[in-house]
């Protein structure tokens, strides 16, 4: 009876690992994302269009993932919400639903800021393309580009809105004092 326990064991360990090196091969061509501007070509979370760097090109944008279900995306929302307004016209906020669960225009409609250009990441795991090509591992993840629409920093994690403010100085050289 061990020998046939033991055969047991190796033979399902055998599976398991099986498993994983499928998952894991197919999960690397899933998951893998561009930060080409080129690629950045994505679905609005409503209706027909196309959310994509390129139709901004001249000004810097600022790319924010968030999903419904990210109580840091709701904590760091505020104060994005607060300066983009105060930036309108010399910095574009657009907001990337990516890895969502639920209802994707939760967010932007609580802290007001449907009136960015909201997008859904396509591609990789759970819709997270371009959220892992930018190294995203969990949420939230905000990227920088500049006005040529070249990626110059990204930020994995919650990034208050005086890290915000700071970052949005060093980068764009811009005074953004509340």
């Amino acid at each position: 009876m061990p020998k046939l326990r033991w055969i047991t064991v190796v033979v399902g360990v055998t599976i398991i690992a099986a498993a994983g090196i499928v998952a894991t091969v197919a999960g690397d061509d899933d998951a893998l994302g561009s930060t080409d501007p080129e690629a950045f070509d994505l679905p609005a979370i409503e209706g027909e269009g196309r959310v994509r760097l390129d139709d901004f090109a001249g000004t810097p944008v600022v790319v924010n993932f968030f999903a419904s279900w990210c109580t840091t995306c709701d904590a760091e929302l505020p104060g994005f919400a607060k300066v983009s307004r105060e930036l309108q016209g010399e910095v574009t906020f657009v907001g990337v639903n990516a890895l969502e669960t639920g209802d994707p225009l939760l967010m932007p409609e609580r802290h007001g800021i449907t009136w960015w250009p909201l997008a859904r990441d396509i591609g990789g795991r759970n819709g997270s393309g371009l959220h892992a090509g930018l190294g995203g591992r969990g949420m939230p993840i905000t990227a920088f580009y500049d006005a040529e629409g070249d990626l110059v920093h990204v930020d994995r994690g919650f990034l208050p809105e005086p890290a915000l403010r700071a970052r949005l100085g060093d980068l764009y050289d811009l005074d953004v004092t509340p």
